[in-house]
């Protein structure tokens, strides 16, 4: 009888071997992050005739059974300028023909940004269904938002239009500043929107914590009152040269009044949307995996 070898390499194992583990770790490379991000975007700017068509869903499905639908904006706006301008510039000594186009305008572009900055903060939390049904870059949403709002801002602009018409106001050569002031607005526009959604989809004690904060910036942003009443109080500097708005506000407001063209105001400008810029870069970056978890 023959036994079989011991210890010999080639005998078969009679015991099956055990797999090697298979380890999942979550990816922390921010070239892939950004990549990712990048591509998102992108997306989102080769779809935007789907983005045109949900914000002209969204201003229809908020003004159905309307009669005038988003004009009742445009009438607001204007009764509003009408009854505020005539009181202020009594109130603050300001002839009519000067202080009503400065209201208007600022009244009319200050509109655009809180209502900007508030709905920003839902646009994730509110496409709920739409980012776990479906497969779309998250920055959509954020584009939509923008849009629908750019779309608002262009019935108000009937406001400024009417006033200019009125005091046989002419635009002079500093309106060609706001092809490129329009640019900037837009790009902070979306930036914001893409900021402050992330923001609110993680924490949503933003939104409220968002419409305090516009609130208070209304009052202490030179939009009912003029520059020009601080220069001899010493407040020039806390409430227009760091104030954020003035600069975003007077880039497109200075060439719609005539106002030659302030390099130093667009230099602050630049410089707070270059950070704006930068800020919602790394943040969407590293959020942007998670936001269908959050909201």
């Amino acid at each position: 009888m023959i036994m079989p070898e011991q210890g010999r390499a080639d005998a078969p194992s009679l015991c099956p071997q055990s797999p090697s583990p298979i380890v999942i770790s979550a990816a922390h490379n921010w070239r892939t992050a950004a990549a990712s991000a990048a591509a998102d975007i992108a997306e989102t700017w080769r779809l935007w005739p789907l983005v045109w068509t949900l914000s002209l869903f969204d201003i229809k499905l908020r003004y159905r059974g309307s009669m005038l639908g988003p004009f009742w904006l445009t009438l607001s706006t204007a009764i509003m300028v009408g009854s505020i301008g005539f009181l202020y510039s009594h109130l603050f000594h300001q002839q009519v023909r000067g202080y009503l186009p400065f209201l208007t305008i600022s009244l009319v572009l200050w509109n655009f940004i809180s209502t900007i900055t508030a709905e920003s903060s839902l646009c994730f939390t509110q496409a709920e269904g739409m980012i776990r049904s479906m497969r779309m870059p998250h920055s959509l949403h954020a584009a939509r938002v923008v849009m629908r709002n750019i779309t608002v801002l262009a019935h108000n602009l009937v406001v400024i239009v009417a006033v200019f018409a009125i005091f046989h106001i002419k635009p002079s050569l500093a309106s060609f500043s706001l092809l490129p002031a329009c640019m900037v607005w837009f790009v902070d526009a979306f930036a914001i929107s893409l900021l402050l959604g992330t923001f609110g989809a993680r924490f949503r004690d933003i939104p409220p914590i968002i419409g305090s904060v516009m609130q208070i910036a209304f009052y202490l942003t030179p939009i009912m009152w003029s520059p020009v009443m601080l220069e001899h109080r010493g407040l020039t500097f806390a409430l227009v040269k760091l104030n954020p708005f003035y600069s975003l506000l007077e880039i497109m407001r200075g060439p719609l009044l005539g106002q030659p063209l302030a390099p130093e105001t667009w230099a602050i400008a630049l410089a707070y949307s270059a950070g704006l810029i930068v800020l919602t870069g790394l943040v969407f970056t590293r959020a942007r995996p998670r936001i269908p978890y959050w909201i």
